[in-house]
């Protein structure tokens, strides 16, 4: 198997929720998740985990790039807008973990958070982090 045809096929298979339920697209403007197809999906490519729909704010935005890695400028030539505090997006597990320890971690999107994120981070924690008009 070719490495495009691993991507379909990952891309093809249902993912779960923290919930273990289908999950719900994360954002689709600004167009998220590792494979860019507005979810928070991972493969074993995926060397960032990004399994987190959060909604950023500055105070994450500014940690963030404090840490090396910048939110917020465009880069129009990975087609990313640079982010606005609102902005939904697929982040990556450590970072988010290393947010919830400086006591910055954004909300999160329960129902659009990877259920792999259970592996790091138990579902009462991320509870606490959830966004109260959740979907579910």
């Amino acid at each position: 198997m070719t490495q495009k045809q691993a991507h379909n096929h990952a891309s093809q298979e249902i993912t779960l929720n923290v919930f273990g339920e289908p999950i719900v697209p994360c954002s689709f403007d600004p167009l998220t998740g590792f494979f860019r197809d507005g979810c928070c999906k991972t493969d074993a490519q995926d060397k960032g985990s990004h399994l987190v729909c959060a909604v950023v704010t500055d105070e994450f935005l500014q940690f963030s790039l404090q840490r090396g890695n910048d939110l917020i400028t465009p880069r129009p030539e990975w087609a990313f807008p640079g982010l606005v505090s609102g902005d939904q997006w697929c982040l990556c597990l450590n970072r988010w973990r290393e947010a919830l320890k400086a006591n910055c971690a954004p909300l999160i999107q329960l129902e659009s958070t990877h259920i792999n994120a259970l592996e790091y981070v138990d579902l009462e924690t991320l509870k606490q982090y959830a966004v109260k008009d959740a979907l579910i």
